[in-house]
């Protein structure tokens, strides 16, 4: 697990506050110090400075998450070689299978979206570039965790554990050990509305030379035209194929290692 020494409460504070005004959308002092539990004077202080280093701005009743982000977020996906690899792939595998198209990464034992592609029909749902998920309420997740190696799967559910997000998530240790073993059987997984109702994916790993993931791609469409044919045979072929694609691409076009923040 990661390192848990000198940890800096101050720090810790003035992160839960620019995470909060995410979440909420902006966010006056009281609601701010309500949300956290905190005192008022404390959350003003932590947003003052905030302020003054112009990560937050301030409309005159409620603070926001400043532009100033826009510049951390370039600057790390400018920064994920996997990205470089992949992005051309994606479009194609959206435009072919007319649906909607992702890549995850694991950081920190939780999935993070790096991009996206979607095709005109494509459904609309919450994922969006940055988004954080569980491993194991994905198929992408899924596929990442099938081919991640036995100590460092154990850490990441040591830590973060099965919270479930729909009815249909896997919350029991031993069905997603039984899951991730026909993962790796067949080479791909799926979620089958484990992550929101009515939506269904299918995702393959792309692995390193050492057969470990350094990341996923998905698809994901909704139930009506994700019938038992198309579920089981087309899209799976479909992101197999891209992951092959992108993992050539990774081997002789990126000669740099893919950017992983591993600190479970």
């Amino acid at each position: 697990m990661g390192e848990q020494k000198n940890i800096v409460q101050a720090s810790i504070t003035t992160l839960q506050i620019v995470v909060a005004l995410k979440h909420l959308e902006g966010a006056g002092v009281t609601k701010l110090a309500a949300h956290l539990g905190l005192p008022k004077s404390t959350v003003h202080n932590h947003l003052q400075t905030l302020l003054q280093s112009e990560f937050i701005v301030f409309d005159g009743e409620e603070y926001r998450v400043g532009l100033r982000f826009l510049d951390f977020g370039e600057f790390v996906r400018e920064r994920i070689p996997l990205l470089e690899a992949a992005e051309d792939e994606l479009d194609n595998l959206a435009d072919e299978t007319e649906e909607l198209a992702h890549l995850m990464i694991e950081e920190h034992g939780r999935g993070v979206y790096v991009s996206q592609a979607k095709s005109t029909d494509a459904v609309n749902t919450s994922i969006h570039v940055g988004k954080r998920v569980h491993l194991h309420q994905t198929s992408a997740g899924k596929a990442i965790l099938a081919y991640t190696p036995d100590d460092e799967l154990d850490e990441i559910l040591d830590r973060h554990g099965l919270e479930s997000k729909t009815q249909e998530t896997i919350t029991d240790r031993g069905e997603l050990e039984e899951e991730l073993e026909a993962i790796r059987k067949r080479g791909y997984a799926y979620d089958d509305e484990e992550w929101h109702r009515g939506l269904r994916c299918v995702a393959a790993p792309i692995r390193d030379m050492d057969n470990n993931a350094i990341g996923a791609v998905s698809v994901a469409a909704p139930l009506g035209r994700t019938r038992e044919e198309r579920y089981r045979t087309e899209l799976p072929e479909a992101v197999l194929s891209t992951a092959n694609v992108i993992e050539l691409n990774m081997e002789y076009k990126v000669r740099s290692p893919p950017f992983l923040g591993k600190n479970y």
